[in-house]
């Protein structure tokens, strides 16, 4: 009997995707739940799992883009496990790498004329040189013998004859290859909403300061019993988050978005957060952040990240934020224009941490600061609201203990 395997919908609204990798190879026996392949959806890179037990057939290459539904594989339910077989039925692809066909090495490229079928019959000998490389050899004094040709019977190119002779000022010998590789769907989306955001919305971006200090306290004082108590660690999204929660409550203009010509409020915080996986960059969201404490966020926060790492993260857990944070600082960025997640209309941008010297009530210290900035639509939140909510979140982060603690951090920690 033979099964058609089709592709499932990864979520709601895809109706392509693209093979990424076939983890085994045409003919071989999979066991059922064996990740057979990663599709690529312009949303995430999911693991196609095997349906049933038994020889495979292969209907799709790598690359192609499928439809929602199509048959991918064929599987041989009365094909036999080979004898010995020593294949783990919940193989994961590093246990197959060896035979990914996309672990193929990617050819140098080399010149149009080295790659493109030449419609002449005529044959050449190894070394000759074509009437350009011969004049480039000639003026530099270079033998035809001494280079290696890459044309067709080893002819000499004029690209092999240019490579062949070292720019001025720049030592030879060295290797000069390059690679041509297919971006994932994936990537290419990223790429199309990235630049439909900086051609599609008037982004601007507002800057500011947030001195540290008071954060760094709070965090050597409780981060042990906190972290005993809990099981994650005390770390700054939490602070940030809430923070954050706070001034899209003070300031909602910048937790709506626009739907052609009307603009969608919220009463509720969903915060993407992004976060990088072993794929690039993923947003997963934390639900209702308005509703969780300290102990809550870092929970979702490592969750999330975990998740992330592990290449599990499903399209409805990055889909449906209503703001984002991202932070830079932990790459050594010390300030940024962070691009909008669209349909959001703000995005946070924090960065790294650094010693500087700071005026305090007319003295001068030194203080740990970050600098943070807030890109967001113009045509949906104006000035005033703009300043006006990273200032709020500038005042919530230097002054946790009131602003976000109530004045009782032990209970707001949940010691």
């Amino acid at each position: 009997m033979i099964l058609e395997m089709k592709v499932p919908s990864p979520g709601e609204s895809i109706t392509e995707v693209e093979i990424a990798s076939w983890l085994v190879k045409n003919g071989d026996y999979v066991e059922k739940d064996q990740p057979i392949a990663e599709v690529d959806s312009d949303k995430a890179t999911l693991e196609l799992p095997a349906e049933e037990s038994g020889i495979i057939t292969l209907k799709a290459e790598e690359g192609d883009t499928v439809l929602v539904g199509s048959v991918v594989c064929l599987i041989d339910l009365d094909g036999k496990k080979p004898e010995g077989s020593e294949k783990a039925v919940d193989s994961k692809p590093s246990a197959v790498s060896s035979e990914k066909p996309a672990e193929k090495a990617v050819a140098p490229i080399t010149s149009e004329k080295a790659i493109t079928p030449i419609a002449s019959e005529k044959t050449y000998a190894s070394g000759t040189a074509s009437p350009a490389a011969k004049k480039i050899l000639t003026e530099k004094e270079i033998s035809s013998s001494e280079v290696i040709g890459t044309g067709r019977d080893g002819r000499i190119t004029k690209d092999d004859a240019v490579k062949a002779v070292p720019s001025m000022g720049t030592p030879a010998g060295g290797s000069r290859s390059s690679e041509r590789i297919k971006l994932s769907m994936l990537r290419r989306k990223v790429g199309e909403r990235l630049v439909a955001v900086k051609n599609e919305t008037a982004m601007l971006t507002t800057f500011n300061e947030v001195d540290m200090k008071p954060i760094f306290d709070l965090r050597n004082e409780y981060k042990d019993a906190f972290k005993e108590k809990h099981n994650v660690g005390l770390g700054f999204m939490s602070f940030f988050t809430l923070a954050v929660v706070r001034a899209l409550k003070l300031y909602p203009d910048v937790n709506s978005m626009m739907d052609g010509d009307y603009k969608i409020f919220y009463d509720f915080q969903d915060i993407s957060i992004a976060v990088s996986g072993p794929r690039g960059l993923v947003v997963p969201v934390i639900r209702n952040a308005e509703n969780l404490t300290f102990r809550g966020v870092e929970n979702e926060v490592k969750r999330l990240a975990l998740r992330a790492r592990d290449g599990q993260i499903t399209v409805d857990e990055m889909t449906g934020g209503t703001f984002t944070i991202t932070n830079g600082g932990v790459f050594g960025s010390m300030l940024s224009t962070p691009i909008i997640n669209p349909p959001q209309s703000g995005i946070l941008g924090m960065h790294n941490i650094v010693e500087r010297p700071v005026v305090v009530n007319g003295q001068v210290v030194i203080r740990p600061i970050m600098f943070v900035a807030l890109s967001y639509d113009h045509r949906v939140i104006d000035g005033r609201e703009s300043v006006g909510f990273l200032v709020a979140v500038k005042e919530a982060l230097e002054n946790p203990v009131e602003i976000l603690m109530d004045n009782n951090p032990k209970r707001a920690l949940e010691l």
